[in-house]
């Protein structure tokens, strides 16, 4: 795994008012060294880190060497949303923390390492909200925003699975898990996981084998995500709005100066392939630099982490357009 850094964030000011006094900001570098390169910053999904590609990496056939992001040619780096499991367990803000604060913390981590301008911001899921969220705030920062698999708001059905989230980790007896097991219902579709199993059963066990795989995946959450970061990451997750603050979408989005991809998987049952229709229509009149793609996949929200093929050849043709 590649080095894991860390920068130091002093009295960071929150939306609500909250100030937190520490914030130890984690994040990883893959390919050039800063500076020497065009740089991708890269924001992972809810249960992702910052270890992008290598042997665990989580886009690693996406990241790379000669890959769609090829590593040979860019700085790719990554940050760690605090509280995500991966170094840090114990960030907790009820209530007082949104995803937008996420992307302040980020862009300030990006000053600290002077970086000032991207080649592109690229995420998935929350990462994707967080794209976003990042290009609002910052909107002369990246070429190519690339949210994937994703939305600038929650909308009423993201809201509801997100309250049913909160309800499982606040009343459950197995929190974390039982909360896991009903999100992955989400994120893959009936055809996939009926596909896979074809009610096949578990005879050592005495269960059906999607009961099993289920229980496998609630288990090894449990194991990475203590209850507070797993109810940070779900708050964050239905916080997404950057229109928070009042203002217009449209007005806050044709002020973005980069060229806007919105991929979208067409079997998704989470992030809904019609809200990049109505975003990619409504936009389109005011910007002339947004375009759509779509993962075509049985597998569901998931695609965007199983169908890297697919992902690639559309990241391959983004890169080579000329603005």
């Amino acid at each position: 795994m590649n080095q894991l850094h860390e920068i130091n964030i002093v009295d960071f000011l929150a939306d609500s008012g909250e100030i937190i006094p520490s914030i130890n900001l984690s994040y990883q570098l893959f390919g050039k060294k800063l500076g020497d390169a065009p740089i991708i910053l890269v924001n992972h999904a809810l249960t992702g880190n910052s270890n992008l590609t290598g042997k665990n990496g989580w886009w690693k056939e996406v990241i790379g060497d000669n890959k769609a992001i090829n590593t040979k040619k860019f700085s790719v780096i990554s940050f760690n949303i605090p509280g995500n499991g991966f170094c840090s367990n114990d960030f907790y803000t009820p209530n007082k923390f949104h995803l937008g604060d996420i992307a302040n913390l980020f862009i300030l981590a990006l000053e600290k390492l002077k970086i000032k301008k991207l080649h592109s911001i690229i995420g998935g899921s929350i990462g994707g909200c967080l794209t976003w969220e990042i290009a609002a705030k910052r909107p002369s920062l990246a070429k190519f925003i690339i949210p994937v698999a994703a939305d600038w708001k929650a909308n009423d059905w993201l809201i509801a699975n997100t309250y049913l989230q909160d309800r499982i980790l606040n009343n459950s007896n197995n929190p974390v898990q039982d909360a896991r097991i009903h999100a992955i219902t989400f994120y893959r579709s009936p055809k996939s996981i009926n596909l896979r199993f074809e009610r096949s059963f578990n005879d050592s066990k005495g269960i059906y084998n999607i009961e099993s795989w289920l229980e496998h995946h609630g288990r090894k959450l449990n194991e990475r995500f203590s209850l507070n970061s797993y109810k940070m990451m779900n708050q964050l997750l239905r916080s997404t709005d950057i229109t928070r603050g009042g203002e217009d979408f449209i007005e806050i989005a044709s002020k973005i100066n980069s060229e806007i991809h919105l991929i979208c998987v067409d079997s998704d049952l989470f992030f809904l392939p019609d809200d990049d229709v109505k975003t990619l229509n409504s936009l389109s009149k005011s910007k002339k630099d947004v375009f759509s793609h779509e993962i075509n996949s049985i597998h569901g929200h998931d695609a965007f982490l199983i169908e890297t093929k697919q992902i690639s050849n559309i990241f391959t043709k983004i890169f080579k357009r000329k603005k």
